[in-house]
């Protein structure tokens, strides 16, 4: 079967039967590697469209991989709202440093939030830089390879304003406060969905590590993250949506699929076969290779047998389970690729 990476992953995104699933990173896509092959380097590319675009096209110019993505961190959002941002390293995203918002379930001391307008959000700091990127992106690779524009989820940015810990812990505190917090984030999170579409991505990747159910039980999921998955991505128009969500997700998948999302993206946590069985064809599911091991630490072969497995289990894309450490070895990626592509 004659197609073009961005068809094939496209097709897939469609839930399509094809000969082979396309392989492809929807999370983070950057290594050391990439950066060397492309000159280009953290932390100065998360606040440079051009370089941005140059780099998160690295996983198909360098290595082979059927698409290409903006944005390495899940810092923009929160950075652009008044968070205190460590850039990084070389080998190392963005992390934050203090959150800008008082909620202190002891106390009982709730800030308000005030978020800046939709409008405003777009226009300025590093969303309008992944943005921008995009738009690159989609100019100089759009014939070729599908356009993926990463994003942070409701909950979890919620979170980042006001310390994840004292959110999940005001669940149990003072609920009310929690869906006036996530409540506020929607509308920015809604526009920057909207306009990376706008921009020319073909799919949006949403990461919500922080509903994990390591964090939130599987009855909290939808009152706290689903439903407002539900009222951003899922509502993005021009493009598809895949939701991310970290660790074991298998209590949550039908969850995630009542998003009305395209596809979603889970680790290696989830057996395969398993995953594949309970989805059962509603969404598209793309992963589950384990990014620590055999990613990080394992050899080219273990990489490339896990691949053959994912794609023999019945996945549609075949991609790492979550965001690459920019310390993985050019050749797993090069023997993930060669085992799906051949």
């Amino acid at each position: 079967m004659s197609m073009t990476p961005r068809e094939r992953v496209l097709a897939a995104m469609k839930r399509e039967t094809l000969d082979r699933p396309p392989v492809a990173v929807f999370t983070q896509s950057a290594t050391i590697g990439q950066q060397k092959a492309t000159g280009v380097y953290w932390p100065a590319a998360h606040s440079d469209a051009q370089m941005m675009a140059t780099l998160g096209a690295a996983q198909a110019t360098v290595f082979g991989f059927e698409a290409v993505r903006s944005s390495f961190c899940l810092t923009a959002e929160a950075e652009r709202l008044g968070c205190v941002v460590d850039p990084g390293k070389q080998d190392r995203t963005p992390m934050l440093k203090k959150h800008p918002f008082n909620f202190d379930p002891m106390s009982g001391v709730y800030d308000e939030p005030h978020i800046m307008s939709p409008e405003e959000f777009i226009a300025g700091g590093r969303p309008k830089v992944v943005i921008d990127a995009t738009r690159i992106m989609a100019k100089e690779h759009g014939d070729n390879y599908a356009i993926v524009a990463g994003n942070t989820g409701p909950f979890t940015l919620a979170g980042h304003l006001v310390s994840t810990e004292n959110l999940v812990f005001g669940i149990m505190m003072e609920p009310t406060e929690v869906s006036k917090w996530v409540d506020a984030v929607v509308p920015v999170i809604k526009a920057y969905c909207q306009a990376l579409s706008d921009a020319g991505a073909d799919i949006i990747q949403m990461s919500e590590p922080s509903a994990s159910t390591d964090l939130l039980s599987p009855d909290m999921f939808t009152e706290y993250s689903g439903k407002y998955i539900k009222q951003t991505l899922a509502e993005t128009k021009g493009a598809d949506t895949v939701l991310h969500i970290c660790g074991d997700t298998e209590p949550v998948l039908d969850l995630m699929i009542d998003t009305g999302v395209t596809g979603l993206s889970i680790e290696e946590k989830v057996d395969s076969a398993k995953a594949v069985k309970i989805v059962n064809g509603r969404a598209a599911l793309v992963g589950n290779i384990g990014v620590v091991h055999p990613l990080l630490q394992g050899t080219p072969q273990e990489c490339a047998d896990a691949a053959k497995r994912i794609a023999a289990a019945g996945f549609n894309v075949v991609s790492p389970g979550c965001g690459l450490s920019a310390l993985i070895p050019d050749d797993n990626l090069r023997a993930v690729v060669k085992a799906i592509k051949g």
